[in-house]
Parts: C-alpha cells; structure tokens; sequence
C-alpha cells in the first residue's frame, strides 16, 4: 500500500512537474509583445465599441497562441545548443522536464489553435497574418537568427505583423507613418537587446547568440540612434497628421509627442546602464517607463475620444 502511495505521489509530482514546465515554456512573460495589437484600433478610437474590441481581444489571443507555439518549436530545434548554454539548459525542455515529443505536440496544437482563433475574427486577412508570423517566426528559429542583421529585421518584422493584424481585423486602415513608427520603433528594441546581450556577455557573447560575433558595440549604436531618431520622427509626423484629420483646436496629439519621446530616451538611458536584454523585464519593473506609458495613453486617449 505504501510503494502504491508512493508510486501515485511520485507520479502526480512528474506530472505536476510537467505542467509547470509546458507554461514556462510557453513563456507568457512575452505575451506582453502582443498588446500590439491594439495600437491601431485604439488609435481609431474604436475601442469602446464592443464588437471592435471583441475582434481586437480575438486578434490578442490568436498571437499569445502563434508566440507560445513558436517558442516550443524554438526549444526543441534548439535542444543540443540549449543544453550546452550555462542558463538556458535550465528550460524544460533542454532540462527533460518536458519531452520533445511533448514539445512538439503542444507547438503544434498551438499554431493550429492560433490561426483557428484567428478566423474567428471573419477576415481572411486576419488569419493570413498571422500565418506570416509563424512562417517568419519558425523561419527566425531554424535559420535567419543565424544571419546577422536579418535577424534584427525578422524579429522587427514580428512586431509590425502583429499591429497590422489588429488593424485588419477591425477595417481600419494604418497610416504610413504608423508603420513606420512600429518599424523603427521595434528596430530599436531589438537592437537594444542585442547591444545589452553583447555588452553584457563580452567575448563570450557568440556562444550565447551566433550573430553577436557579428556585431560591435559601436555598429550597434549606430543602429540604435537610426531607429530611434526615425522612430520618433515617424511618431511626430503621424501625430501632426492626427490632429489635421480631427480638425480639433486641442493640443492632446502634439502633447503625446512629449511622453513617446521621453520614453525613447529613457529606454536608452537603460541600455547604456546596462539592462535591456529581456525588454519584457525593463518596461514590467521600470516604473518611469510605465508612468510615461500610462500618460500616453491618457494624453492620445484624450486626443481621440475629447
């Protein structure tokens, strides 16, 4: 009775062990990547209304799934490389705690479940997206993150595919200068990553990542100041654009010029000191960075709905 007690606790404890391995391995830390989505449907103003939001939320939902998926079929291309990292052999499944064959499984169930939440949205385009950003994401995983600079540009692109998918799934056209914002805007957080991995790590940063060997601190730079001098250009252009199209006397469009820019050098500021590396972790516990988002929101909030 005892060896049978132990046997049921010994399983329920594997088990358990594999559940919390198939969540850390989801890594829904990065599903904040994904409030992208509702830039252009909150810049339109029609996110008070409840089918556009609820579109928006299906949208949210379709590329937490795709990421998730993606980042299972990552760790078991990945397995041989992890296991030899001094920090990502601890991942599950580099770390056995979660099998290949499971990994593959749930990669496979949430791709498919992404783009079936994807069609729920009635727009082809939609699905057709986020199809793109697995496409791009697994392509990322086997072969361009091998290839310096591209690699910047297919994980950039990442970022641009989810605001556009927010954007066709509401019918909402996106201004020019609004993609290019996203563009250079996640350029430069990209590039910030990278610069605070090779800054961080040194001479040993091309074990971490093949494409640090590539990179200078000062080609990185280089880089950061173009993407967040366009960034913030292409931001300035779109809000002048804004406040034209509104015909409103209120200064709100110009004034949310204040915080965006103040958050592109605070961000900066954060990369020189030394973080950056995982931009998830900077903007959930930099609070200068949330307060400047938060005041965004409430100055381009005011902008479109006063």
């Amino acid at each position: 009775m005892n060896q049978q007690t132990a046997a049921q606790t010994a399983e329920r404890i594997g088990t358990q062990s594999t559940l919390r391995g198939l969540v850390r391995t989801a890594r829904p830390k990065q599903w904040l990547k994904n409030v992208l989505v509702f830039a252009a449907p909150g810049a339109a103003g029609l996110l008070d209304s409840g089918r556009e939001l609820g579109l928006t939320l299906l949208v949210f939902v379709a590329f937490c799934l795709a990421a998730s998926g993606t980042y299972f079929w990552n760790d078991v291309l990945d397995i041989d490389a992890d296991r030899a990292h001094p920090t990502k052999r601890r991942r599950p499944i580099a770390a056995g705690v979660v099998s290949p064959t499971i990994g593959r499984v749930a990669g496979v169930v949430l791709l498919v479940a992404s783009l079936g939440v994807a069609a729920l949205t009635g727009r082809w385009q939609t699905v057709a997206i986020v199809a793109v950003y697995i496409v791009t994401t697994l392509a990322y995983s086997i072969w361009l993150k091998h290839v310096a600079v591209v690699d910047l540009i297919a994980i950039a692109s990442g970022f641009v595919l989810r605001a556009a998918a927010g954007a066709v799934a509401v019918d909402v056209p996106m201004s020019s200068w609004f993609v290019l914002c996203i563009t250079f805007g996640s350029l430069f957080i990209v590039t910030g990553k990278r610069y605070a991995e090779l800054n961080e790590l040194g001479d040993g940063a091309q074990v971490s990542r093949a494409t640090l060997g590539s990179y200078s601190l000062g080609y990185l730079r280089m880089v950061l100041a173009v993407s967040c001098g366009a960034a913030i250009l292409s931001y300035c252009v779109w809000a002048f654009e804004n406040k034209d199209l509104s015909g409103t006397d209120l200064p709100f469009y110009e004034l949310s010029i204040v915080p965006v820019l103040t958050a592109f050098l605070r961000y900066a500021l954060v990369l020189e000191q030394g973080h950056g590396a995982a931009p998830e972790e900077v903007f959930a516990s930099d609070r200068v960075l949330q307060l400047l988002g938060l005041s965004w929101i409430v100055i381009y909030g005011a902008a479109v709905y006063l």
